[in-house]
């Protein structure tokens, strides 16, 4: 059996936390122990709320963030250690739709070069020349390609998203990491930039790792699901699977929040989370989940001592899934 495209085993990425005369006193585990595979063709879509990590994994994937363990295999090939001319080539074949696509282009720069900047960097010779390239780009994405000249500021938020995915594509790359590209963009526009991808998708066959925080649009847009939490994976699988049937706790609180026009859906109780979001630097032992688990109070005192001291691990990161869950409220 072949090797998934890409393989990312036990990933983490720590922060240190200096303290007084720069001695390290301790570390924001914004990621820790991350594995998940991508198959050729498919769609992962990372998931969780803000500050859970997911967007740190794009980065430390995408190698703008060195990882602090673990290991990134591209076609079974261990990418964790690249640098240089290694690390550039690794570029070629994985690229990064950023959240806002504003901040993301130069405002000094025409859409034209900024589209061409990744050839350009990686010193790629195209047949029929880099404008040429250029403009079948902005074909492909929606845009006039004689508009090459334009500046950033003279489109709008949803054009601007469609310029960064034409440059993220200028290297035919084989993984697309999109890291909340929708988000800032209003609801209609949202929709026409999934489309836009998907359809990419079926013409090229790029893989994309998908972050996001709006289960709708993960719904769409993957094929299969990983739900973040404080640095860790909670739940992986298919996405018909996770859907229809949520296992972990923390899953199912996060679709139970999702709006829904569908009746009988929205009448299904609301599972509210107490407590805060514990910080990254000092998470809770065992179970990271526990301290805000609607399952956590119901269990007996064994099973609470599980939670408290034996951390989860596998697809599943609980070690009760499908618990009865008590912090609910009504709809």
């Amino acid at each position: 059996m072949s090797a998934p495209l890409l393989e990312v085993t036990n990933l983490t990425k720590h922060f240190p936390i200096k303290g007084s005369m720069g001695r390290t006193v301790g570390a924001v585990k914004a990621v820790d122990g991350v594995s998940f595979t991508l198959e050729k063709g498919t769609t992962l879509g990372l998931v969780g709320e803000s500050g859970c990590g997911k967007s740190t994994t794009g980065k430390v994937l995408m190698r703008l963030l060195d990882p602090t363990s673990g290991s990134i295999k591209l076609d079974g090939e261990d990418i964790t250690g690249l640098k240089g001319k290694q690390l550039d080539g690794f570029r070629r074949r994985v690229q990064m739709v950023f959240q806002n696509p504003a901040s993301s282009l130069n405002p000094r720069q025409s859409i034209g070069a900024a589209i061409a900047s990744p050839l350009v960097e990686q010193r790629i010779k195209v047949p029929g020349g880099i404008k040429a390239k250029v403009a079948d780009l902005m074909d492909r994405v929606g845009l006039r390609p004689e508009h090459a000249n334009r500046f950033p500021h003279e489109f709008s938020g949803g054009q601007r998203q469609r310029i960064g995915i034409a440059r993220a594509l200028a290297l035919d790359p084989d993984v697309v990491i999109c890291d909340e590209p929708v988000s800032a963009l209003d609801v209609s526009v949202q929709a026409q930039v999934v489309n836009l991808l998907k359809d990419i998708q079926a013409d090229t066959g790029v893989s994309y790792i998908f972050i996001a925080h709006d289960l709708a649009v993960v719904k769409h847009m993957a094929d299969d699901v990983a739900v973040m939490y404080l640095g860790k994976i909670m739940e992986q699988a298919n996405k018909r699977e996770l859907f229809e049937n949520p296992r972990h706790p923390y899953t199912r609180a996060l679709l139970s929040a999702v709006p829904s026009v569908d009746l009988d859906a929205a009448l299904t109780e609301r599972i509210r989370l107490g407590g805060d979001l514990p910080s990254p630097s000092n998470p809770p032992s065992g179970c990271v989940f526990r301290t805000r688990c609607p399952a956590y109070e119901l269990l007996d005192e064994a099973g609470k001592q599980r939670c408290s001291t034996e951390v989860p691990a596998g697809a599943m990161a609980c070690h009760f899934p499908n618990a009865p869950l008590a912090a609910t409220v009504g709809a």
